[in-house]
């Protein structure tokens, strides 16, 4: 039996499913704690499933990045100060992937993706082996996996999905097509696939 997807903070305009999920973000919405800038902000929209044991999730990502902070990506919870998220950003006027870290603090890295698209396809992968988590992201169906990042993570049960936030605005437009949690692939960093 598949697993249920429920919301964790639903947005007013949403429609379809893990197969094809569209969405407008809400005004203001975000995921962070407290590193550089202060705040706790827990409001970002995730699309999130129950996941246990090592496992591999994905989706493919298209948004319509222009205004500061604009995000869309995977997501692992475990609850509001832990938790990774990982996909697109639009930061310095260009596209970023990223990836926040957060265990009890947010931790922030970017990866500059100045030749990208607003509107292109981005695929993105997240597996997690143990107590360790790698965050992987291709822009092409066809290209070799690149590792973003490997971070320690916690081994329990979480939940899996997808999220997108707006902290400048409201009615930024994500699409996530394909959302899948599958078993864990090989632990082996260096193959020809990159994994």
């Amino acid at each position: 039996m598949a697993e249920i997807f429920r919301w964790h903070n639903e947005p007013a305009i949403w429609s379809g499913d893990a197969g094809q999920l569209s969405l407008k973000t809400d005004a203001k919405t975000d995921f962070w704690q407290e590193t550089f800038y202060g705040f706790h902000r827990d409001s970002g929209h995730a699309y999130l499933r129950p996941v246990s044991g090592d496992f591999t999730g994905s989706a493919t990502i298209i948004g319509a990045y222009e205004t500061l902070y604009d995000q869309a990506g995977l997501m692992l919870r475990l609850n509001e100060r832990n938790w990774i998220k990982c996909g697109i950003e639009y930061t310095d006027g260009m596209m970023h992937f990223s990836v926040v870290v957060t265990r009890g603090v947010s931790d922030w890295s970017v990866i500059p993706l100045p030749d990208m698209a607003p509107s292109a396809q981005l695929f993105v992968r997240l597996t997690r082996h143990d107590a360790a988590v790698r965050v992987q992201f291709r822009l092409s169906g066809d290209a070799p996996w690149q590792m973003a990042r490997l971070c320690p993570f916690f081994r329990g049960d979480a939940a899996f999905g997808v999220t997108a936030c707006s902290p400048e605005r409201g009615g930024f437009e994500a699409t996530f097509s394909g959302i899948a949690v599958g078993p864990p692939i090989s632990r082996a960093l260096h193959d020809a696939d990159h994994g």
